[in-house]
């Protein structure tokens, strides 16, 4: 594809044989985990204000608003792989950090009845995904800089 640089494949799996589709990526909203982020971030401010701990609330905030700037700044530096992969591992550990956040509000759930832990724990789940995506495009990009 003239004009395109190809930076990021996916591939089906069929029965009987298995096709390489690829996916140009011109723009860091095409990317998928970063549109994850920013939906998870719109769901992370309508849970958060039901937590009565300020300081958890602020850390939980703080964290999940870091993940898409970070994914954005690494996909920006891609002519430089040692600062996208700097970028892509902040990333990881924000996304990290938010779950470890969720962990201590769903704990705290058990006691304070005023945290809505079912919401936690799908926030939580929805996390778990974004790191694992946030994993594969981190391997990915150090095979394709490689």
């Amino acid at each position: 594809m003239p004009g395109y640089r190809v930076i990021w494949f996916r591939v089906v799996r069929f029965p009987d044989y298995q096709v390489r589709l690829v996916v140009a990526i011109k723009d860091v909203k095409d990317l998928r985990v970063y549109q994850l982020a920013l939906e998870l971030l719109e769901v992370v401010y309508q849970t958060v204000y039901k937590i009565p701990h300020l300081k958890l609330r602020t850390q939980l905030t703080k964290s999940a608003e870091a993940i898409a700037p970070l994914i954005s700044e690494g996909f920006s530096k891609r002519r430089n792989p040692k600062e996208t992969a700097r970028f892509y591992e902040m990333a990881m550990a924000e996304s990290d950090e938010v779950l470890t956040h969720l962990e201590e509000a769903i704990i705290l759930s058990k006691t304070l009845r005023t945290i809505p832990r079912v919401e936690c724990e799908i926030l939580l789940e929805r996390y778990t995904t974004l790191s694992k995506q946030l994993n594969k495009l981190f391997s990915a990009w150090k095979k394709f800089s490689a």
